[in-house]
């Protein structure tokens, strides 16, 4: 009986401390919560007593985890009045004491704040380390606050901020991105206020700024701005700090962007949110002092009268000092907004000026803009009504050499008077090719060019030329080298012609030397080194800057008269240039002189020589013995006897018609096997009749037979889709005048002209 009485009494002892242990954690919980309260209401003095009280309890029953968290808080209040000592201490006692408990809550806050006070003086490494070990314990088990609620969102996306600020701070952008958007992932992914939006927001605004995307920045900033204005409760502090922050970096960005009016606004404002911050301050500076006077209090219970002596002393000396920091900063803050200000109107008075300069300066560019587009129309136009009336000269000289009852002083004349032509002509796109060049039109389309072929053309052409100067040329082009690449044939051929007439204008009864030589090559690609080299009267070492010039010409003073523009070196230049190369010179004054260059072409692998020749027997390039009608529309009469002439020649029967109205007539009541169609005529042009013709017959071939500019011809009608199937340039080759002919009939009567229903879509350059 005896035994079992007490054996109660203990169970009645156990549960009354039980049930006293419980009201105290109860307590405990309860003055935390307290304190965390007052600590986010900026309320120091109550929450450090909280705390002390908490401490004392905790103390008393050894309660691990109540004690690590009055620990934690009282190492954030430390940190608030920037005792960082004193907070480093207790943030240690905290860590030792989760990490007895294994809570990883207070684990990783304890590292992360840990990681906050080193940011300022520790290296790199170590302040990383504590981020790490703080990502590490927020990242695996359950990280629950004292209120039992999930914060592991909450300490995830702080950890990463902090993370990504550190990498940005020591320029490891790459590293901070990483962390900038896994902390975006866990902002949205938890509902968060807007302190912490304005914090990420601003985050991601010093991302920019270190990447000098400045605009991005600017907006970050304004965003993080928006989202302080929806909500500036909480810790005052930090909402201040954050905000005196923001526009900081918003005024430095600004800057960067020359935006000096902005930057000027913004730096007002964080001068006048320093002045209010300043103020507050004082304020709380005289809090922190009441604070630190509890905290001694707590510390030294036995002395409590002399600490209230010592303590009130020092609250006068820091509250004097404080106010003497207050007069030196408002001093240093109104010489500031003088220096601003005077700043501010000597840069609207320069930017007033520059404002008037710019103005002036956009007048003479419009001014300079149409100038030029008038020189280049005027130059157009002008190349056009000079190459109708060669097409007559040229055309016709043709036809007579052809004849073979002429003597042979009138074959001499008319070759001269070919060669005056064909200079002429040359002389014309030289012209032309200039102004192309100042107005940034030309670039390259390339084609598939059998390269051999293309030299042999081109060294052919210079036949009356050689002839008349006594000159021979020799050809040395490379065997290894592939037969087709893709290039643009025409810039390739007028580089080429314009080096070989160069060197057979300076040279007499002499040789020139054409080499083509293969300096590397690949799968896919093949460098080539062209040399044109002559044994003429040399360029002197003082012209080799100026050779190079528009119209310059070489000038020895000794009589002899090398005709031209000097126009043809300088396009050369240029057009080597497209190429992505740079053309060398050597030369010794009569001994003669090396003009090379060298490009890289993309091999054509797909292009072999025998399916071009299986092509041309397809379509029957090699006789023109079909008596085939082509309707002529031209409104020259010279060009019209030229044309009719050549068409007869081959075999071709021919109607003449004078524009396109007769054309859009004559085409509607009768059959023909191609149209070659004049652009620029009276009553109705070119383009207009082949758009008309085209509304009723989609197969017919229509050829552009044109002097004006093949470049701008081409564009109009890819971009307007006309109808033309092929273009040929007057003056033109009679050879390639009859090849672009009857390819286009006999494309047109194999039915394999492309694309029925836009036949505008293959134009040949001839």
């Amino acid at each position: 009986m005896k035994t079992i009485l007490l054996v109660c009494f203990l169970c009645i002892v156990n549960l009354s401390y039980s049930q006293d242990d419980k009201h105290t954690i109860f307590q405990i919980d309860s003055l935390n919560s307290e304190a965390l309260q007052f600590y986010d209401n900026n309320e120091i003095v109550n929450a450090l007593a909280s705390i002390n009280q908490s401490k004392r309890l905790s103390v008393s029953i050894n309660d691990v985890y109540g004690s690590a968290l009055a620990n934690f808080i009282q190492g954030q209040i430390y940190t608030s009045i920037e005792e960082y000592d004193a907070a480093e201490s207790r943030f240690i006692t905290t860590l030792k004491s989760s990490i007895e408990i294994d809570d990883n809550y207070l684990i990783a806050k304890s590292y992360l704040n840990l990681g906050k006070l080193y940011k300022k003086e520790k290296s790199f490494n170590l302040v990383r380390s504590y981020f790490e070990n703080a990502l590490k314990h927020a990242s695996t088990g359950d990280v629950k606050d004292h209120n039992n609620l999930d914060k592991q969102l909450n300490v995830l996306f702080d950890i990463q901020i902090n993370l990504c600020q550190l990498y940005l701070e020591n320029n490891l952008t790459e590293k901070a991105l990483i962390y900038l958007l896994r902390a975006e992932e866990n902002l949205n992914s938890y509902k968060a206020d807007s302190n912490a939006y304005a914090y990420f927001k601003y985050t991601q605004g010093l991302y920019f700024i270190k990447k000098e995307l400045y605009t991005n920045a600017n907006k970050k900033f304004n965003e993080a701005l928006a989202f302080l204005e929806q909500n500036n409760s909480g810790n005052r502090q930090n909402y201040n700090l954050l905000l005196l922050n923001i526009y900081k970096k918003l005024a430095l960005s600004l800057d960067k962007q020359d935006l000096d009016k902005q930057a000027y606004n913004a730096l007002l404002k964080y001068n006048n949110y320093l002045y209010k911050f300043i103020n507050e301050a004082q304020f709380e500076r005289k809090s922190i002092a009441g604070s630190k006077y509890l905290i001694e209090d707590y510390k030294k219970d036995a002395q409590i009268a002399n600490t209230e002596r010592i303590q009130q002393v020092e609250i006068t000396n820091k509250v004097k000092n404080l106010n003497i920091i207050i007069t030196v900063a408002l001093f240093l803050f109104l010489v500031s907004l003088i220096t601003v200000y005077r700043s501010y109107i000597s840069k609207r008075k320069l930017t007033n000026i520059l404002k008037d300069q710019n103005e002036q300066l956009e007048i003479a560019r419009n001014e300079a803009v149409k100038s030029s587009e008038l020189k280049s129309k005027f130059i157009s136009n002008v190349t056009h009504e000079l190459r109708t009336p060669l097409y007559g000269v040229v055309g016709i000289t043709s036809l007579l050499l052809e004849n073979n009852d002429l003597s042979e002083n009138d074959t001499k004349l008319i070759n001269s008077l070919k060669y005056s032509g064909d200079y002429l002509l040359n002389l014309i796109n030289d012209i032309l090719q200039v102004s192309k060049i100042e107005s940034q039109k030309i670039e390259l389309k390339n084609t598939s060019v059998n390269l051999k072929s293309l030299i042999k053309n081109i060294v052919d052409s210079f036949d009356f030329r050689l002839k008349e100067t006594n000159n021979k040329i020799n050809v040395l082009i490379d065997k290894q080298l592939p037969q087709y690449i893709k290039c643009d044939k025409v810039r390739l051929s007028q580089i080429l012609i314009n080096l070989i007439g160069n060197s057979i204008k300076f040279t007499a009864n002499g040789c020139i030397n054409l080499r083509v030589i293969m300096l590397d090559t690949n799968t896919n690609e093949v460098k080539i080194r062209f040399e044109i080299e002559d044994d003429g009267c040399g360029i002197p070492k003082h012209k080799f800057d100026t050779v190079f010039d528009n119209f310059s010409q070489l000038d020895e003073n000794n009589n002899i008269n090398y005709q031209g523009t000097g126009l043809g070196l300088s396009i050369t230049k240029n057009l080597v240039e497209l190429f992505n190369s740079k053309i060398e010179l050597a030369s010794e004054v009569g001994v003669g002189t090396t003009f090379s260059f060298n490009i890289t072409f993309e091999i054509d692998v797909d292009k072999v020589e025998k399916n071009e020749q299986e092509f041309k027997n397809k379509v029957g390039i090699k006789t023109f013995n079909n008596k085939y009608k082509i309707l002529v529309v031209e409104d020259n009469k010279i060009n019209q006897v030229v044309t009719q002439n050549l068409l007869k020649k081959a075999n071709y029967e021919s109607v003449v018609v004078n524009n396109g109205l007769e054309a859009l007539n004559i085409a509607k009541i009768n059959d023909f096997d191609l149209i070659l169609m004049d652009i620029n005529m009276p009553v109705m042009n070119g383009k207009e009749a082949t758009r008309l013709i085209r509304e009723f017959d989609t197969n017919i071939p229509i050829i552009a037979l044109t002097a004006s500019d093949v470049d701008s011809i081409k564009k109009d009608c890819d971009d307007n889709g006309i109808g033309f199937n092929d273009i040929i340039y007057k003056p033109f080759d009679t050879y390639e005048f009859y090849q672009v002919i009857e390819t286009n009939i006999q494309l047109s009567k194999s039915c394999k002209l492309p694309d029925n229903d836009n036949p505008v879509k293959s134009l040949l350059a001839v």
